[in-house]
């Protein structure tokens, strides 16, 4: 039996693994490097920065869906953007993943959302398949932008990317 339910800061250390089995199904296991404190911080403050629902099978751990709000100033209306979306490989073909979007969409619907936004990796063709047998629709002109670690940085120090501030200088 399913049950869905939101996180509490009890469960980061559960979350936590789920990202790190997200990781290393999206062939980038060493790259989540969040920590329990991160999340803490970020998810269970005054102002989170995120919302997590868990999935749980017969009791058992078995997925998440880890999302926040956008805005659309075109719309002028909120956005729900789902971060990461994982169903455990011993739980799939269950329904827990479409049981999780349907949540996350009755979540966008009472919060007034104007779209239902997230990322699929290019390769993952049953994951794009599934998607758009939901209505989904791949925004193929658009192309994502990301900078980060020391070149947001560079950036914020107006220093040219690529290039070094002088010596001494803070960033």
């Amino acid at each position: 039996m399913l049950h869905l339910r939101p996180a509490a800061p009890a469960d980061v250390p559960l979350i936590l693994a789920l990202i790190g089995e997200l990781a290393g199904y999206e062939r980038e296991p060493d790259a989540a490097v969040a920590t329990e404190a991160d999340l803490l911080r970020d998810g269970f403050g005054e102002r989170p920065r995120f919302h997590v629902t868990l999935a749980e099978w017969n009791g058992e751990p078995a997925g998440f869906a880890f999302y926040f709000f956008t805005y659309s100033t075109w719309r002028g209306r909120p956005c729900l953007y789902l971060e990461d979306l994982f169903v455990r490989p011993a739980f799939r073909r269950n329904g827990i993943g479409l049981t999780l979007l349907r949540d996350l969409a009755r979540t966008a619907v009472r919060e007034r959302c104007e779209r239902f936004v997230w990322q699929v990796l290019d390769w993952n063709t049953p994951a794009i398949a599934f998607y758009e047998s939901l209505g989904a629709q791949p925004l193929r002109e658009w192309i994502t932008m990301r900078v980060e670690g020391e070149a947001i940085a560079a950036l914020a120090s107006e220093t040219p990317f690529g290039t070094a501030p002088p010596a001494g200088a803070s960033a």
